[in-house]
């Protein structure tokens, strides 16, 4: 089977699919993604802007995948839709299902989707996909109960073309696979292992003002896997505690807040508060240490919020290939 990436990022959705299935080629803009992408995918050619591909110069493939761009449907975001112009990339998805003709595809975006514009953009979809002659299944998945401690809720959007088979991929109900309540400790602990530093440069410690923590230095080896596991909203960017709202927002239940683009949380090491580091964002989004080790901490956070959650890939692709 052979498959197309759109909207690729740093590779989630190719680390998901592995050996499955091979890549025909990928669709990326961002500088920082495409170094981090090429260095684990090198043979993948990148086709570039969504905008200006022309589908007829893509060879043939089975499988098309995308986690097109979320702003424009997010609650984080001014829920313009359609009327963003990174709500209308979603017809550069169906002008190459309309040429290309894949008999499977596999779209993600945020749960804010289904319910724009009270419904009527998710449907504009739906019937933009029906009219392309596929048929489709979706479901709601959290992160959070695929392997890791990540509160993280995504639609995904499965559509196979009308008269091939439907393959049963969802529902996936969470008994299926792990849940993050009731795991040990050793469960969150293989996510925030980080050592804490010595010197300016190694130490994580958020400024105390941000969130009357403590901000002296510590030279102390202390591990988070040993302390209390809490996940903090560090900086409020609205009125909605949802999104940080509160400034110092507790959760409880041993996950993150959705990775986003800033790293706007932290978690809490007996008086003191840390932001987390590149690393974990990685482990939180399914991918391995350090696969984005060559850009700055500010473009690594990036490129892990935009990134769609390995293990969730891999559990849709065990059932659909």
């Amino acid at each position: 089977m052979k498959y197309f990436s759109m909207f690729s990022g740093i590779g989630g959705f190719e680390l998901g699919i592995g050996t499955k299935a091979d890549c025909v080629g990928f669709s990326e803009i961002d500088k920082y993604a495409i170094q981090i992408y090429k260095k684990h995918f090198g043979g993948h050619k990148n086709y570039g802007n969504a905008t200006t591909i022309n589908p007829e110069t893509i060879p043939d493939f089975d499988l098309f995948v995308g986690g097109f761009p979320c702003q424009a449907f997010s609650v984080a975001g001014k829920r313009r839709g359609f009327e963003d112009t990174r709500g209308t990339l979603f017809f550069d998805i169906a002008k190459i299902l309309k040429v290309k003709q894949p008999r499977l595809f596999v779209l993600e975006n945020v749960k804010g989707l289904l319910n724009h514009d009270r419904g009527e953009t998710f449907t504009k979809i739906l019937q933009t996909i029906d009219e392309l002659g596929y048929d489709v299944q979706w479901q709601v998945l959290n992160s959070k109960h695929f392997g890791v401690p990540q509160n993280r809720e995504r639609v995904f959007i499965i559509g196979h073309l009308r008269g091939t088979s439907r393959p049963k991929v969802f529902p996936i109900r969470r008994d299926e696979k792990e849940d993050i309540k009731g795991l040990p400790k050793r469960y969150y602990s293989s996510t925030i292992t980080t050592r804490v530093g010595s010197t300016a440069k190694q130490q994580p410690w958020i400024h105390p003002t941000l969130t009357g923590a403590i901000g002296r230095q510590s030279s102390s080896k202390e591990y988070i896997s040993s302390c209390k596991v809490v996940a903090h909203s560090l900086f409020p960017r609205s009125g909605n505690p949802k999104q940080g709202g509160t400034g110092h927002l507790k959760k409880e239940d041993g996950t993150t807040y959705c990775v986003d683009t800033g790293n706007c949380q932290g978690v809490e090491i007996g008086k003191m508060i840390r932001r987390l580091t590149p690393v974990e964002c990685e482990r939180l989004q399914g991918f391995p240490d350090n696969w984005t080790k060559e850009l700055s901490d500010t473009q690594r956070y990036k490129c892990c919020g935009n990134a769609v959650t390995v293990n969730v890939i891999k559990a849709i692709m065990e059932r659909l290939l």
